[in-house]
């Protein structure tokens, strides 16, 4: 998503590899994994899901007794609230760096990913973002940067063929809260429905905030144009408010966005606004008939852990990490430096379903799931490659 991370390299290496190498035989190595996301703010909730996803993973390798270098693993999460802002995303992304951490999950939000990404790139520290989507991300020719879910290109293009397919959408409104996200998912959507859109017209295009509370006047002036359809680019804590300010001036038209309106919370957040096929949105991942017992039992445990729904990212995280172990076992280290060129390579079957990476970290063979509302909760419509 998000979006919906030099001179350390060399200090880190020397530190890092006695942890995975020069143990004694019999001795405990301890392993750090680091997790970034927003755990305040409006997108605490999402943040949360991240940092749980991985613990549970964390948990999970514990309880298999992996040996690296001879040296048994005893693997540790260190969890970092980034607050969705990209100041403080660079902040902990050195702290993580500075604590020597093997690898990172994160970081949820686009915004935050990027410029963490440089942080970790220059120390040599392996990334998987959970949830970030920008393109920008695997653009930069980092070699540390991977993702396991879809980028904007590939959601947006998806979003644009289903408004225009199976939505039959002819006129289009978009809206972006002009975060890294947001504006760069409106962006790609616009650019599939100009592709994609004989006979179709983005008739109104508007900008918000992040932290907006109040849409009235854009909401409004989209209402004059009465749109089959408003595209938003952003997150549910502004979606769900913006849905009932739709409701209170009579906007008929459906709600279309990505996986950051795609949570558990949304109802909450939108209250009687959100009415049955309201609301259409993408998750960035998908698995086929094949691969759904191993999600649907991982939310079962998920669920009875801690009493919550899934809101969206926890199964990513929780693949994250689990990337990064079976790359570490195939390389019988956990120094990032050797461990790197087993996870370029890496081919593992995970919750999420199959994961491998090509050359620019990107996830190949991409799977996007569509997703409506209907008495208050998120029914999957469609699968998609």
């Amino acid at each position: 998503m998000h979006f919906l991370v030099f001179a350390a390299a060399s200090s880190f290496v020397l530190a890092a590899v006695p942890l995975a190498q020069a143990q004694p035989a019999g001795k405990v190595v301890q392993v750090k994994i680091g997790t970034v996301s927003p755990l305040s703010g409006p997108s605490a909730h999402a943040g949360k899901d991240i940092e749980n996803g991985a613990r549970m993973a964390i948990d999970d390798l514990n309880a298999k007794g992996i040996v690296l270098g001879g040296s048994k693993v005893q693997w540790v999460l260190q969890p970092e609230d980034d607050g969705a802002d990209p100041r403080t995303g660079t902040t902990v992304a050195q702290k993580l760096v500075d604590a020597k951490v093997a690898a990172v999950v994160g970081h949820l939000n686009s915004g935050t990913t990027v410029p963490a990404s440089k942080i970790y790139a220059n120390a040599g520290i392996p990334q998987i973002s959970p949830a970030a989507t920008t393109p920008v991300y695997t653009n930069q020719g980092f070699k540390t940067a991977f993702r396991v879910v879809a980028n904007d290109n590939l959601i947006g293009r998806t979003l644009a063929t289903y408004t225009l397919g199976t939505l039959k959408a002819k006129k289009i409104a978009v809206i972006d809260d002009r975060t890294a996200f947001g504006q760069g998912l409106a962006d790609e959507f616009v650019k599939g429905v100009k592709k994609a859109g004989a006979g179709t017209s983005v008739v109104s295009r508007q900008f918000t905030s992040d932290k907006a509370t109040d849409f009235s006047a854009i909401l409004t002036q989209i209402r004059a144009r009465d749109p089959d359809v408003i595209f938003y680019g952003g997150m549910d804590a502004v979606a769900g408010p913006m849905l009932k300010q739709m409701k209170a001036l009579g906007l008929r038209a459906k709600l279309i966005s990505g996986d950051g309106v795609c949570s558990e919370k949304m109802p909450l957040l939108a209250g009687d606004a959100l009415v049955d096929d309201k609301v259409y949105c993408v998750v960035a991942g998908g698995v086929g008939a094949a691969q759904e017992a191993g999600l649907n039992a991982f939310t079962q445990r998920y669920q009875q852990r801690y009493k919550l729904p899934v809101q969206s990212y926890a199964p990513y995280a929780y693949d994250g990490v689990m990337v990064f172990a079976k790359a570490m076992q195939t390389a019988n280290s956990s120094d990032p430096a050797k461990f790197l060129p087993a996870l370029a390579a890496v081919r593992h079957e995970g919750v999420t379903g199959s994961i491998a990476f090509d050359q620019k970290g990107d996830l190949r063979d991409a799977a996007m799931t569509i997703y409506t509302f209907r008495k208050g909760k998120k029914v999957r419509l469609a699968v998609l490659h």
